[in-house]
């Protein structure tokens, strides 16, 4: 899971990401780096957050959007604003380590929310019967789609979340019935089904911007074009375009993932099975992108 600059604590191991305090004093913060191949890190505006901060890349490569395409920082590049103002992604094209320093200390209350929520995660995801890393395949295939998008930086930061989060609520549903193996009788889909609203609530509950926005999509994500979805039983334009990302990686995740009583179909199958729900359960556009992108799709 990608990690915002604000989210994070004294020394952090988080999937893909190594993050250690190596000084501190009088509000100043130099913290090192580790990303694998793929990691995204986020820097973001926060209200009453004025610091300056400044990374600096030891080795590897960072890339992130500007509004002339994509601009690199290879070792010895830096990066800094003061204060930051807008939203900004940066992306490990490589094992990549770098020095981040801030001017405000940044170990807060915030980054035990984040890790929390994040945590309740990675649990649902093996007690729901995928392999451990249904929820990074998730927010890959979506990034891709939204970059391919043109999302702005802001945009790709609350879908990286929602994407990683978006089957959080089912840590409010009974094992019995999440890992019941055979059909769920109608009073057990019904709770089911609220796994998206239990979602949104755990995402509020953090009080960060970020994951409340990423909580309304998270809702969403179970919303069909045609109307027929839930929980509320949008259509159209009435579903976050995030939501319609998540809702045809997610669906494809699930058909081609072996599960304890189900073999995981055939990318070729699972492929034709989305575009026959292309304008019925799924938004036409979407699916459109997410073919185009079966290269890079595994």
């Amino acid at each position: 899971m990608d990690i915002n600059h604000k989210d994070f604590i004294e020394t952090v191991h988080v999937r893909g990401v190594q993050i250690s305090l190596l000084a501190s004093g009088d509000g100043t913060e130099i913290i090192y780096h580790k990303l694998n191949p793929g990691v995204r890190w986020a820097l973001g505006p926060a209200e009453g957050w004025t610091a300056l901060e400044y990374l600096l890349v030891l080795s590897g490569e960072l890339r992130y959007p500007s509004d002339n395409g994509y601009k690199v920082l290879k070792p010895g590049d830096s990066f800094f604003k003061r204060p930051v103002t807008d939203y900004y992604i940066f992306q490990s094209n490589q094992t990549t380590e770098f020095l981040y320093i801030t001017s405000q200390p940044i170990f807060h209350h915030y980054s035990k929310a984040s890790h929390d929520i994040l945590d309740l995660a990675l649990t649902i995801e093996e007690k729901d019967g995928y392999t451990v890393d249904h929820c990074a395949r998730i927010n890959r295939f979506s990034m891709l789609i939204g970059e391919e998008l043109g999302f702005n930086a802001k945009q790709l930061l609350i879908l990286n979340k929602a994407s990683f989060l978006h089957d959080v609520g089912k840590v409010k549903v009974p094992l019995s019935i999440l890992q019941k193996p055979g059909k769920l009788t109608s009073e057990e889909w019904e709770i089911m089904k609220k796994h998206t609203i239990y979602g949104r609530e755990l995402l509020e509950s953090t009080r960060l911007p970020v994951l409340i926005d990423a909580g309304v999509i998270v809702e969403q994500h179970h919303e069909r074009y045609d109307g027929k979805g839930y929980p509320y039983g949008l259509m159209k334009n009435e579903i976050s375009i995030e939501a319609s990302i998540i809702a045809i990686v997610d669906s494809y995740d699930a058909m081609t993932t072996d599960r304890v009583y189900q073999k995981g179909k055939s990318k070729e199958e699972a492929l034709e099975e989305i575009f026959r729900c292309r304008g019925t359960m799924y938004d036409p556009d979407i699916v459109d992108i997410f073919l185009s992108l079966q290269s890079k799709i595994s």
